[in-house]
C-alpha cells in the first residue's frame, strides 16, 4: 500500500510537471528559433539593400558589414549578382534553387532550417536585392549561412535545465510521498502487528488508538474485541483446569475402589467383572485426558517461539526408548539437515505431538521392527517424518484418521480413544504447520509434518 501511495503521488506530480514544463520548453524553443530567424533575415535584408544600391561606396560598406558579421556571429555571407560578377572578396552563392528563385524578377526570400525536426546544422536565408529604380527587377541576392551549434547548445540548456528540475522535483516528491504514505499507513501497520500477534496466540496484544477517526474507531473496536477474547480464553482455561481436577479425581478413586474389591474377593466371576470395569475406567481416563489436551490445544493460549527441534526429539527418545527396548523395537533418527534447525512451535506442542505419534507407531510395530524419525530442511520449512513398519492404513482410513473418536485397527488398536491424531493435527496447524499421512517405503505408515522454520538467533 505504501508503494502504491508513493507511485500515485509521484505520478500526479509528474503529470503536473509535464503539463506545465513541456509547453514552456516548446514555447522557449519556438521563441529562440523565431528570434534567430528574424535577426538573420534583418541582417540579410540590410545587406541586400546595400547590394541593390549599386554604388561603389555601398558595395564597399557591404563588404565591411559582411566581414564584421562573419567575425561577430557564426554566420557567413554569400552574394550572387544577376550578371555573375563578384562583390569584393565576398564568396559567391551557389546557383541552387533558392538563389535561382531570388534572382528571378520579382523573386522572393527563402528560409531553410535544414531539418523539419527543430533544425539542422545551418540556417540558410536567401534574400533578393531589388533595383532601387524598379522594385520588380532583381540585381542580385544575399545569402547568409548561419551555424546553429550555438542554438543547439542553448536548446540543450533549455531542455536540460527543465529535465534536471523535473528529476529534482520528482525526487523531493518521492521523499515527501514516502513520509506522507508511512504516516498515513502507520495506524494500519499497527493494527496489522496486533492481528499478527493475535494469530500467534498473544491475546494481550493491543493497538495504539492513533491516526484518522476511522482507524481510531477500528483500533478501539479491535482492542475491545481482544479484551473480550482474552477474558473468554481465561475463562476457558479455568474451566479446563477445574474439569481436569473434577474428572480425574473420581476416576482415580473409582479405580482404587475396584482394585480393592478385586484384592478382597475370591470369586472368579466377581473378579472378572471388576477387571472389565477397571479396563473401562482406564479407557475413560484416557478419553478424559485426550479431551482435556484437545481443549487446551484449541484454546491456543500460547504464542509460537523458536525451538530446537533435534533437542525436543532427543528428549522424547530418552522417554520412549525404554518402552521400545521392552518391545524389541528400535527407534532411529536420520538427519538430512545442516546444523540444528529452529522451528516455530508453542511450548509443549512438539512434545505432545511426538508422544502421540511415537505411541501409535510403537503400538503397531512388530517385534524387531524399526521406527525411523527423519528430519530434513527447506528454505522456510523443516520436514519431520515418523515411519513405522506396521500394517499401514488404506486410503479410506487415511482420509478419516484425523477425525475425532475414529479408531483404525492398524493404527491405534482397540484400546485407543480416537483422539491422538486429532490432537496432533490441532497442535501442528495451530503453530502454522501441516500434517499428512503417507505409505512408508517397504510397508507401514509415514506421518509427515511440515513445520515453520525460524530464523537463527543472532549473537552468542
Amino acid at each position: 500500500m505504501i508503494r502504491q501511495l508513493i507511485v500515485s503521488y509521484v505520478l500526479l506530480v509528474a503529470v503536473a510537471l509535464t503539463a506545465f514544463t513541456v509547453p514552456v520548453a516548446f514555447t522557449l524553443t519556438a521563441q529562440l528559433r523565431g528570434d534567430t530567424e528574424e535577426s538573420v533575415r534583418r541582417e540579410a535584408t540590410t545587406m541586400a539593400l546595400l547590394l541593390a544600391d549599386g554604388e561603389p561606396s555601398s558595395r564597399q560598406a557591404l563588404v565591411q558589414m559582411a566581414s564584421a558579421y562573419a567575425v561577430e556571429t557564426p554566420g557567413t555571407v554569400q552574394v550572387a549578382l544577376s550578371d555573375g560578377t563578384r562583390v569584393g572578396t565576398l564568396p559567391l552563392a551557389p546557383r541552387d534553387s533558392a538563389v535561382t528563385e531570388a534572382l528571378r524578377d520579382g523573386g522572393r526570400s527563402t528560409v531553410d532550417w535544414g531539418s523539419s525536426f527543430v533544425w539542422g546544422r545551418h540556417l540558410v536565408i536567401t534574400v533578393p536585392a531589388r533595383a532601387t529604380d524598379d522594385k520588380d527587377r532583381t540585381v542580385g541576392a544575399v545569402r547568409i549561412r548561419y551555424a546553429t551549434s550555438d542554438l543547439s547548445a542553448r536548446l540543450w540548456n533549455i531542455w536540460g535545465f527543465r529535465a534536471i528540475l523535473a528529476v529534482s522535483v520528482l525526487t523531493v516528491a518521492a521523499l515527501i510521498g514516502a513520509y506522507v504514505a508511512r504516516r498515513l499507513t502507520r495506524p494500519l501497520r499497527q493494527l496489522n502487528d496486533m492481528a499478527t500477534r493475535f494469530s500467534d496466540g498473544d491475546l494481550t496484544a493491543r493497538s495504539p488508538v492513533t491516526g484518522p477517526h476511522e482507524t481510531q474507531q477500528l483500533a478501539r473496536t479491535l482492542n475491545s474485541a481482544g479484551e473480550r477474547l482474552d477474558s473468554l480464553i481465561a475463562s476457558q482455561r479455568i474451566f479446563v483446569a477445574d474439569a481436569s481436577h473434577q474428572l480425574r479425581t473420581p476416576l482415580t478413586a473409582l479405580r482404587l475402589s475396584l482394585d480393592n474389591i478385586a484384592d478382597g474377593t475370591d470369586d472368579d466371576f466377581v473378579r472378572e467383572d471388576v477387571e472389565q470395569a477397571t479396563s473401562e475406567v482406564v479407557r475413560m481416563s484416557r478419553l478424559v485426558n485426550g479431551l482435556l489436551v484437545l481443549a487446551r490445544a484449541e484454546a491456543k493460549v500460547s504464542a509460537a517461539e523458536p525451538l530446537q527441534l533435534l533437542d525436543v526429539i532427543e528428549e522424547r527418545f530418552s522417554v520412549w526408548r525404554p518402552a521400545a527396548d521392552e518391545r524389541g523395537v528400535t527407534i532411529a533418527l536420520e538427519e538430512e539437515v545442516e546444523g540444528r534447525p529452529l522451528v516455530l512451535a508453542s511450548p509443549g506442542h512438539l512434545d505432545q505431538v511426538l508422544d502421540n505419534v511415537l505411541s501409535n507407531a510403537l503400538e503397531v510395530s512388530p517385534d524387531g521392527g524399526t521406527i525411523t524419525v527423519r528430519v530434513s530442511a527447506r528454505a522456510d520449512q523443516v520436514v519431520l517424518s515418523v515411519r513405522d513398519q506396521g500394517p499401514g492404513m488404506s486410503d479410506q482410513e487415511k482420509s478419516r484418521a484425523f477425525d475425532r473418536f475414529w479408531r483404525g485397527q492398524g493404527l491405534t488398536g482397540r484400546s485407543g480413544s480416537g483422539l491422538g491424531l486429532a490432537i496432533v493435527k490441532q497442535l501442528v496447524t495451530d503453530d502454522g504447520g501441516a500434517v499428512e499421512l503417507r505409505d512408508a517405503p517397504g510397508g507401514g505408515l509415514c506421518v509427515r509434518f511440515s513445520l515453520r522454520r525460524a530464523a537463527p538467533r543472532s549473537g552468542g
